[in-house]
């Protein structure tokens, strides 16, 4: 028996689809933050492996919350290591193109130094480095994470310009990747036995401006309503990478991502422009 936590989210909605058979406690069952318990409520359910897809995902928010979003995305991911650990089993546990700087033009592979600039970032490193630990941890770091179930950085751009023009970011560049194309991909890892750090994104790079102008046209809408700014107009609390592209030295990429965007927006009776609340694009 598999267990996923954090099988509400994008990640672990596109891994149920594919493992129906999991286990999936809700947030109330399996509480990240209960770190007193987590260990010991792991091993109790007995599973054959460890998904681990919930985490502290307020980039902004963390500034001021660092100790909260580390003991999510840090502590709590090391209860689960020692919990997969003691019972003998596969961990795989989900990191960020946050972790890395940024700051050159080089594409970032499990073997670049991470250098976190934000307290997002440094709360994942944490995790990863306690994950680590453990010979049977894979540890997936991914980007720009696309869905058609929830909520994401497509469906808050349409949305907001179907009312009007919008400014995005084009000074930062990353790899968009589409969830069910991840769930794909981790999985086949696990079954090849992989462990240690995977890069797993889609290609082509691109920016949030790019990106933005192809959901519209994919969509209908005239792109020309998205206009670029920059990173600094914006002003946002937390520092983001101006250049964290996830490339890997253990496999291929994953497929374009504006195959799996083109199929989605482009699917009869499916509204891009969407009843979702704003998110963080990140």
């Amino acid at each position: 028996m598999t267990l996923i936590i954090g099988g509400s989210g994008q990640v672990g909605t596109a891994l149920r689809r594919l493992l129906p058979e999991a286990v999936c406690p809700s947030h109330d069952e399996l509480d990240l933050r209960d770190l007193g318990r987590l260990r010991r409520r792991v091993i109790a359910l007995a599973p054959s492996a460890v998904i681990n897809c919930a985490a502290y995902t307020a980039v902004d928010r963390a500034e001021d919350d660092e100790e909260a979003a580390t003991a999510v995305n840090g502590t709590a991911v090391g209860e689960l290591t020692a919990a997969a650990a003691h019972l003998g089993i596969p961990l795989v546990t989900y990191s960020t193109d946050y972790v890395f700087a940024g700051e050159g033009d080089e594409v970032c592979t499990e073997s670049t130094r991470p250098d976190p600039r934000n307290a997002y970032g440094r709360s994942k490193l944490v995790g990863e480095q306690l994950a680590m630990e453990y010979a049977g941890a894979l540890v997936v770091r991914t980007s720009w994470l696309l869905s058609t179930t929830h909520p994401n950085f497509v469906t808050t751009i349409l949305g907001k310009v179907a009312t009007g023009p919008l400014a995005v970011v084009d000074d930062q560049w990353g790899r968009p990747t589409m969830v069910d194309d991840l769930a794909d991909a981790t999985l086949d890892a696990v079954r090849a036995g992989m462990t240690g750090l995977l890069h797993l994104a889609g290609e082509p790079t691109t920016t949030w401006f790019g990106l933005a102008r192809e959901s519209c046209r994919l969509s209908g809408i005239d792109p020309q309503l998205v206009t670029a700014c920059s990173t600094a107009e914006l002003a946002r609390p937390a520092q983001r990478p101006r250049h964290a592209v996830l490339g890997s030295e253990r496999r291929p990429p994953l497929p374009d991502w504006r195959i799996g965007l083109e199929r989605w927006l482009t699917t009869a009776g499916r509204s891009p422009h969407g009843d979702h609340p704003a998110v963080d694009q990140d």
